[in-house]
């Protein structure tokens, strides 16, 4: 069984992106990344909905995306 590519950050130097645009992304786990807004998504992962500068995308994450426990381990508990 082949693993979905895991979105790559986005460019931790955020100079370097002040004018590139961002989307948050979401995969089966419930986990979510920033990822460009002009690339295909891999394969497991689909749109929010959110968009913006790297930041606004980090920001709603961080509200968002409270319990870091992919959803399979939480239906366990």
């Amino acid at each position: 069984m082949s693993a979905s590519p895991t979105p790559r950050p986005a460019n931790a130097n955020a100079d370097a992106d002040a004018g590139d645009r961002y989307i948050v992304v979401v995969n089966h786990e419930e986990q979510y990344s920033v990822w460009f807004a002009d690339r295909a998504l891999p394969a497991g992962w689909t749109t929010t909905g959110t968009q913006g500068t790297r930041q606004k995308c980090l920001d709603h994450i961080e509200q968002v995306w409270t319990d870091l426990t992919p959803s399979s381990a939480r239906a366990s508990r």
